[in-house]
């Protein structure tokens, strides 16, 4: 499978894999065609440009964050 055509929940399993054989994806689905597209992301074979532009966009440590908002004010 090319990168080009890639959908970005495919790009991020796809990463993943690039990162090493002690890291495993564990993607969700909630349709066969979202199945399916996680499956074919198991073919995707990024090169070393393509991963070091995905590192360049996304360094360790962009992400930042609380997993869940706030919520506290909802519970008065």
């Amino acid at each position: 499978m090319t990168t080009t055509r890639l959908t970005p929940a495919q790009l991020a399993p796809a990463w993943l894999l690039e990162q090493g054989e002690d890291i495993v994806p564990i993607p969700g689905t909630a349709s066969i065609a979202h199945l399916e597209q996680n499956v074919a992301a198991a073919s995707v074979r990024l090169s070393a440009d393509e991963l070091a532009s995905i590192g360049d966009a996304f360094p360790p440590g962009v992400a930042a964050g609380d997993r869940y908002a706030d919520m506290s004010l909802l519970n008065r």
